[in-house]
């Protein structure tokens, strides 16, 4: 997260973020935010550009230079939990007295910022926990718990301001005997491409999950019918146009939509359930609905 309003107003927002966040820390450089994640200790410095030679830690002046910029006091405070694990680091440039010049942070508010770097680095873990609770580890995408939360807030929604909404369920045709000829690591590596292929090929606001085995679920927020059925199709496209380990592959795919073919979240799971078994009697690699 990268915050300076004097870059902002100078270069605009979006250019300001890409400027700082372009260049990576490594830990291992003699850097002030390295060496404050490395030891957990605060630094508070007037002056970066009169650290002494002999400390454990250096200021890097080419952001500096980069932006035409000069960074002057700094309090650099670790984003350190309760148990002493360290998440990241917390550092605020340039205090402002209220004439707007530039001066040190007083260190009677060392203790404050400290407090509050730690209720965020809580903030942190607790969203990696949410977020891993949510993810399938193999694939990276969202899990089949995540899938049945979304559906019912997503068919609220729709139900609310009367949007349409779509569901489409994606089987790998013929997967067992992928993993039966080629081993389970081609068979992963399969269920790892598809995943990659669903999210980008999907739009940004898609809800791509791993159902369950080889089954994916796709909720297809704000589209119609019509639309859903196109995007199927060129998803079983994309999939049968690529190359995986073992070679090509196919899928098939099931789609429904509300309010045509269910009037609650679980019939529209009960429809697109029943169109990808009719894709699958039909002959594999293809789309089909109610």
């Amino acid at each position: 997260m990268v915050q300076n309003d004097p870059l902002a107003r100078k270069l605009g927002e979006e250019e300001m973020r890409s400027q700082l966040q372009e260049q990576p820390l490594h830990l291992r450089e003699l850097s002030l935010a390295g060496h404050v994640a490395l030891t957990g200790d605060i630094l508070n410095l007037h002056d970066t550009y009169a650290i002494p030679p002999d400390r454990p830690y250096s200021f890097d002046a080419r952001v500096d230079a980069r932006l035409d910029y000069r960074t002057q006091s700094v309090l650099v405070v670790p984003l350190q939990d309760p148990a002493g694990n360290v998440l990241g680091v917390l550092e605020l440039i340039n205090a402002l007295d209220r004439a707007g010049m530039m001066v040190p942070f007083d260190a009677q508010y060392e203790s404050l910022v400290r407090s509050l770097a730690s209720q965020a680095a809580v903030a942190i873990r607790n969203a990696r926990l949410e977020d891993l609770s949510f993810k399938d580890a193999l694939t990276d995408v969202y899990n089949r718990r995540y899938f049945m939360v979304r559906m019912e807030e997503e068919f609220k929604r729709h139900t609310r301001f009367d949007e349409p909404l779509s569901l489409a369920l994606l089987d790998l045709d013929h997967f067992k005997d992928v993993n039966d000829r080629f081993g389970h690591r081609a068979g992963d590596e399969a269920l790892r491409g598809v995943a990659r292929l669903l999210l980008k090929h999907s739009r940004s606001f898609s809800i791509v999950t791993r159902y369950g085995g080889d089954e994916f679920a796709i909720i297809l927020v704000n589209t119609a019918r019509p639309g859903a059925l196109v995007y199927a199709e060129r998803i079983r496209a994309v999939i049968e146009q690529h190359s995986f380990m073992h070679g090509r592959g196919t899928v098939s795919l099931g789609v429904a939509s509300s309010p045509e073919d269910a009037a609650t979240a679980d019939d529209l799971i009960v429809a697109a359930d029943k169109a990808l078994y009719d894709a699958k009697r039909l002959g594999r690699n293809r789309v089909a609905g109610p």
